[in-house]
């Protein structure tokens, strides 16, 4: 069986893709055959950042497609134990389908009311379109560090009736540096910082083990 994970957003800039590669990465390096599909054929950001991985020799490597479809990125998941469907940084048609596709749905989310009530507003539009709620699951991303700040945004989402991860990535200028090089943000040259990003990965995975034992349950 295939593990789907969909990377959506409202809005851009809040680490979907960042997710997206952290997770490959994790899976890649847990035996797990692993590809992304870049959904969003303008900007391309995975796929941009696999060549940045090959052309500095960074190991293991990943496998990364640009896709038009969502239907056309499925024909393909029966080859790997992952597929991570990583979407267009907005609110669109091709994230429902996305939603609908994945086992797990990931939300990357800052603290801010800015950041916390698109992706809130997301979550809601996808149950209504009948989504369950249940697979849908909040990541903080992009956090200040502040205990009060982390856990009132927690609340936030907690009461809006939302699983949020545990771990989180803070705001910090080494996990770009990690990026530029090709490097996911578990890759960081800081031992502290991947082992903080590795915490919201083994989130994710925890939680698609409980989906998928409640799927064959």
């Amino acid at each position: 069986m295939t593990y789907i994970i969909g990377m959506v957003s409202q809005k851009g800039g809040v680490g979907k893709s960042t997710l997206a590669r952290m997770m490959a990465r994790e899976f890649v390096a847990g035996s797990l055959s692993t590809k992304i599909a870049d959904l969003d054929t303008q900007q391309q950001t995975c796929a941009h950042w696999a060549g940045r991985r090959a052309e500095n020799g960074v190991t293991p490597e990943m496998q990364v497609q640009s896709f038009a479809s969502v239907k056309t990125a499925l024909e393909d998941a029966p080859r790997f134990d992952a597929l991570i469907l990583d979407g267009k940084p907005n609110a669109s048609e091709q994230t429902l389908d996305i939603a609908k596709a994945s086992d797990l749905v990931v939300i990357p989310t800052g603290q801010t009311i800015d950041d916390l009530h698109p992706g809130v507003v997301l979550a809601h539009s996808l149950r209504k379109k009948g989504v369950s709620p249940e697979k849908i699951a909040f990541a903080m991303f992009k956090t200040t560090g502040s205990e009060r700040e982390n856990a009132a945004a927690r609340q936030y989402l907690s009461e809006a009736g939302y699983l949020v991860l545990d771990g989180e990535v803070s705001v910090s200028t080494a996990y770009g540096s990690a990026s530029d090089m090709g490097k996911a943000i578990t890759e960081t040259s800081f031992r502290t910082l991947n082992d903080r990003a590795a915490k919201l990965a083994q989130s994710v995975i925890d939680k698609m083990a409980e989906l998928q034992e409640r799927q064959v349950a």
